[in-house]
């Protein structure tokens, strides 16, 4: 109990200040239908106006939860105006992007280390990718990938979510990989063990604990890259076109509980990592 009074402290600290933003905000348009009525109001009476907009500047938190409750809860799954639905349109998406992630990242990161050309030549080229702007990019990658003829709803999304979340693998994974200290290689070499064999019984098990830290930072990588993948497409599908809707007809609630609805989703694949981590740690017999 005395661990959440903190994390309750700043929870509560942010529900204030989100419900003061949302008077300061959405207090324009009341004075500005007072205004055109001729009428006075106070500042009494501008408060309760502020918290029961249908097109608010800033929704505040109790707008927003029940929006998301009933996207959530309130629809049927299959319905087009479920957050569930668009969850899962966004979720599988995310989750092919990680995988390809995931195996780039390994296989570069292995190369890198094996191979001293591909560190030179490689590496840099990974690093500099990263400064290229994810929505700049993320159009031409849409092109290029009709043009191949890589025409599905998901693909092109997962590419550019394997784009984002790579990175993070290959980085994590190198250090991890070349973590080992030398005595340790001199001493599976004077036991005759080969690449492989030291690769498998030294290297790989090194590398578990960068391996997964990355993984956290890999997947919620990877859930922005399919979000963003979502918007330039004209998607109707998805967390990300939900978000867009919202946006270009101007219902803010629906744009709002979308992003909790990812935020929420974020959440728990970054949880299911970390589930996936103690398990990988307990069959190892690591402790802690």
């Amino acid at each position: 109990m005395r661990n959440l009074i903190p994390i309750l402290t700043v929870l509560a600290g942010i529900f204030v200040l989100w419900y003061a933003a949302s008077v300061w905000m959405n207090s324009t348009w009341v004075y500005d239908q007072a205004e055109r009525a001729g009428v006075t109001v106070t500042f009494a009476e501008v408060i309760p106006q502020t918290m029961a907009q249908d097109r608010p500047l800033l929704p505040p938190p109790h707008q927003v939860g029940a929006e998301l409750w009933k996207g959530l809860f309130g629809q049927a799954i299959t319905s087009k105006r479920s957050l569930v639905y668009h969850g899962y349109v966004t979720f599988k998406g995310t989750m092919m992007g990680f995988g390809l992630g995931i195996l780039a990242g390994v296989l570069l990161a292995m190369s890198i280390v094996r191979f001293r050309v591909m560190d030179m030549s490689v590496m840099p080229w990974a690093i500099i990718s990263q400064t290229i702007p994810i929505v700049a990019l993320a159009p031409m990658i849409i092109v290029v990938s009709s043009q191949m003829g890589l025409t599905g709803r998901d693909l092109p999304k997962a590419i550019i979510a394997a784009y984002l979340s790579f990175f993070p693998v290959l980085v994590s994974m190198v250090k991890g990989l070349r973590s080992p200290d030398q005595m340790q290689l001199d001493l599976l070499r004077t036991y005759g063990a080969s690449e492989w064999a030291t690769f498998l019984k030294l290297r790989l098990p090194a590398s578990m604990p960068y391996f997964f830290a990355s993984l956290k930072v890999a997947i919620a990588a990877s859930l922005v890259g399919t979000i963003v993948g979502e918007l330039p497409t004209g998607a109707i599908e998805g967390l990300g076109a939900r978000m867009l809707i919202g946006s270009q007809f101007g219902e803010p609630l629906i744009m709002w509980a979308a992003l909790f609805a990812a935020a929420i989703l974020a959440g728990m694949l970054i949880v299911t990592v970390g589930f996936l981590e103690r398990f990988a740690r307990a069959r190892m017999g690591v402790v802690g």
